[in-house]
């Protein structure tokens, strides 16, 4: 089935989270985003301010992370990174749950920590993803993390940061997509660097695709559209490619 260019490009989280990022590099990122027509670009907290500012009136949003990159921010002080983030103009917020609570078992904890990021985010009208580090966790770890997500009104489910060992893989989306609600969105980031793999991604679930790669993946998806051969990939064609669906126990 055909996809268009725009259609791909509304699914973009374009990421700029590194600590070596300027903001000349911050600029230029808004600047493209608004350009194409992307769902959103998502900045450290401290660029949120200059983000906003260079996205205001544009159909691309301003997101940011809490918690980032390891989740081990108390409850409280995610909640203190929402309301300043809130307060300097972000629309999403990319919260990371706290992976050793859940590793711990403690699953008060992690529900009652992304609760408290989604009732305040809903308060002031804003999405909340919720990033699991899929690489850490075992698969019952990862069905319980979608569980808890969905109970405590979250968004979207996210595989990755992009600053572990391992990023999204097919194998993780379809697990996500099998344990979240048909309404709740999936967040495929880390190590998604070409076409062929967001489409599979998407094949697979994903709804959102966080990546640092976008203007090759929409350079890539306008060549194939320009040719006639910008087409969605079936799941069955997804789980044919050598994308990770089969690198990663299910």
């Amino acid at each position: 089935m055909p996809i268009s260019v725009y259609e791909l490009a509304r699914t973009i989280d374009h990421a700029l989270l590194t600590p070596t990022a300027t903001t000349q590099d911050i600029t230029k990122a808004c600047l493209m985003g608004v350009d194409k027509r992307i769902a959103s670009v998502c900045v450290r907290p401290s660029d949120v301010v200059l983000a906003a500012s260079l996205l205001a009136g544009s159909e691309t949003r301003t997101g940011t992370v809490l918690g980032f990159p390891h989740g081990t921010t108390s409850t409280a002080g995610k909640a203190a990174e929402a309301r300043q983030a809130i307060e300097d103009g972000a629309a999403e917020l990319d919260m990371v749950l706290n992976i050793g609570r859940l590793l711990s078992g403690d699953l008060v904890y992690v529900e009652k920590d992304v609760a408290t990021i989604s009732q305040l985010a809903h308060q002031h009208g804003l999405l909340l993803k919720v990033i699991f580090e899929t690489c850490f966790l075992s698969r019952e770890q990862k069905i319980a993390a979608c569980e808890i997500s969905s109970r405590a009104g979250a968004d979207f489910v996210k595989t990755s940061t992009g600053f572990a060992s391992g990023g999204a893989t097919l194998a993780d989306i379809c697990l996500m997509r099998d344990h979240t609600p048909p309404g709740m969105g999936i967040k495929a980031s880390g190590g998604i660097r070409d076409l062929d793999t967001m489409l599979a991604m998407m094949a697979c679930g994903a709804t959102r695709i966080g990546t640092s790669s976008t203007e090759i993946l929409l350079a890539e998806a306008q060549i194939r559209s320009d040719s006639g051969s910008l087409e969605r990939l079936t799941y069955e064609e997804a789980s044919n490619r050598s994308t990770g669906l089969n690198n990663v126990s299910y």
